[in-house]
């Protein structure tokens, strides 16, 4: 691996540690590599941190072991570049009483679609399977959320520096319509917002009607 993809964290007295954070999709995670990232993390006196983005995080890693440590890991990073799909948060749908449709499905399909795909800012997904929307899904760059008369993608949200509630984009929909409305949000951000616009600046600058419309138009809706 060319790149180490360590993060640098703070500098005490002069001290320099990293941080990396292996790709897990979704949050879920055989135990055979969890256990695998605990033999890794105490072999190198790392700190393990569970992060809000359903990840586990290596932090107090000295810079000359990050390549040794990701070989020895055999995985992947979760971030390559700063203008990028982070992740695709998921509930655990399926196995929760409260969920109305098993939603691990498109959301793996989403993570496996979009991860590390460019983008013009930084841009996270949420998905989740009733509309408790656990995962702070109405946060996100873009959602989907099961209901009981079908699935809703949201877009635009953010829970960073300047917090926005995402835009409900369509309503009632089915599994495939969902996925097409996401491609379709994609294709029109991509193609159209200036570098380093978050989704929702762009959709605040051209009009959420303006948007809706070309999005579904997009999708076929």
């Amino acid at each position: 691996m060319d790149n180490n993809y360590g993060n640098l964290q703070k500098v005490r007295n002069g001290k320099r540690k990293f941080a990396i954070t292996p790709y897990i999709p979704g949050g879920f995670i055989l135990p055979e590599t969890l256990e695998r990232i605990a033999k890794v993390t105490k072999k190198y006196n790392g700190v393990l941190k569970i992060t809000s983005g359903q990840r586990i995080m290596i932090t107090n890693l000295e810079e000359s072991d990050l390549i040794a440590i990701w070989a020895e890991l055999g995985m992947e990073p979760a971030v390559k570049k700063q203008n990028s799909v982070k992740n695709v948060e998921m509930c655990p749908a399926g196995y929760c009483k409260r969920s109305k449709h098993n939603t691990i499905g498109i959301g793996m399909k989403l993570a496996n679609k979009y991860k590390w795909a460019d983008m013009p800012c930084r841009t996270k997904i949420g998905v989740a399977g009733c509309r408790n929307a656990c995962g702070s899904v109405y946060s996100k760059d873009v959602g989907v959320i099961a209901d009981v008369t079908g699935i809703r993608v949201v877009a635009g949200g953010s829970a960073g520096y300047n917090p926005r509630l995402a835009d409900i984009i369509a309503l009632d929909l089915t599994e495939s319509q969902a996925s097409n409305v996401v491609d379709s949000i994609f294709d029109y951000y991509k193609e159209n917002a200036e570098a380093g616009e978050k989704l929702g600046f762009f959709i605040d600058r051209i009009g959420i009607e303006d948007f809706k419309a070309a999005v579904l138009k997009g999708a076929n809706l």
